[in-house]
């Protein structure tokens, strides 16, 4: 029960189990051509946005940032990537979808490396720093175009959020990769450890050798560029660049499954299963959010109220007003007399 995972698996296990009691196909899983299909599958496939997106806002909270930014970089990364295609000869080809996918990654990457620069390199804070994305962002995603929802039917493209490899859906793939490549950059290199660094104090890191200012300009890129990924899922999903719809709420999601998962949005140490848990739980819940009562159009309300209450039980103020309650009552326990001889004396 120690462990920093324990209460999230826990909440993630109990939404199942509660889901399955309230309908008792929601864990049944079914076989059709050769593919999975259900509720369960639905979840994996879903979670594929959401699960880049967190991954990226994880480190970049590591290194006691944030990142606003990430729905409109996902409405330019779609943008882009679906004007190519509509633009092109032929959009059933699969090296025009590549080409596509390549150059939306890298204009995603452009405007993380942007981010990185304002907070890094200028000195801004990173919640104006990404505010300044988030609110041109999008308008950047309708001059791209040209203010309309650009629609294609593009077979290659389509697959990347609807098509299956291997029984289960390609985005399941998608998000296990990306969760594989982060998991081992930050855990098996020194890279983890020097982000931590940062993140707890940057300036004893800059006194100590660490290059901190090239660390969180790598953060933010890298939350630029999972970020890109996830608005190609997306806009796949749909077959339609969206730039007001894409990626709507999700900077709020994002820092919920974060928090969730037990990183500090102080920085400094963090968790990369835990955000893949905290993922999990966010769309198990929206899956079940009719259930609960709560309409879709109230649910960013909901998500709000727990994400201020996961906030304020790991404010520090509060985690000092506990300790020094407990200490008190340890206090008065040793104070108090063991037996009646002691209390006669």
């Amino acid at each position: 029960m120690k462990h920093r995972l324990f209460w999230p698996v826990a909440a993630l296990v109990l939404l199942i189990l509660i889901n399955t009691v309230a309908r008792s196909q929601f864990a049944s899983i079914t076989v059709r051509d050769g593919r999975f299909y259900g509720a369960l599958i639905d979840i994996l496939r879903n979670s594929a946005p959401l699960m880049l997106v967190s991954l990226g806002m994880t480190v970049v909270i590591a290194t006691r940032g944030i990142d606003l930014s990430v729905g409109a970089v996902m409405a330019v990364s779609g943008a882009v990537a679906l004007t190519i295609i509509d633009s092109s000869a032929d959009a059933n080809s699969l090296g025009t979808v590549m080409v596509a996918v390549v150059v939306a990654i890298l204009a995603a990457l452009l405007l993380g490396v942007w981010n990185g620069f304002l907070v890094s390199a200028i000195g801004i804070q990173p919640i104006v720093a990404t505010l300044v994305l988030m609110l041109a962002g999008r308008g950047v995603a309708l001059l791209i175009t040209g203010g309309f929802i650009t629609t294609v039917n593009s077979t290659p493209f389509s697959f990347i959020s609807t098509g299956y490899l291997v029984l289960l859906p390609f985005a399941f793939f998608i998000w296990v990769a990306a969760v594989a490549a982060v998991g081992l950059i930050e855990r098996r290199t020194a890279l983890g450890v020097l982000t931590e660094a940062v993140g707890i104090n940057p300036e004893a890191s800059r006194l100590a050798g660490v290059r901190s200012r090239g660390i969180i300009w790598t953060a933010y890129a890298a939350s630029g560029v999972l970020s890109g990924i996830a608005g190609i899922i997306y806009a796949s999903n749909i077959r339609a660049a969206d730039a007001n719809a894409a990626g709507q709420f999700i900077e709020l999601y994002a820092i919920l499954a974060v928090v969730l998962g037990g990183t500090s949005l102080m920085g400094g140490k963090f968790s990369i299963a835990g955000t893949v848990v905290g993922v999990l739980i966010i769309q198990t819940l929206e899956s079940s959010i009719l259930f609960l009562g709560v309409s879709s159009a109230q649910s960013p309300v909901f998500f709000a109220a727990v994400v201020i209450i996961v906030v304020v039980i790991q404010s520090p103020p509060l985690h000092r007003f506990v300790r020094r309650l407990a200490d008190s009552v340890r206090s008065r326990r040793l104070t108090e007399p063991t037996s009646d001889l002691e209390a006669a004396g």
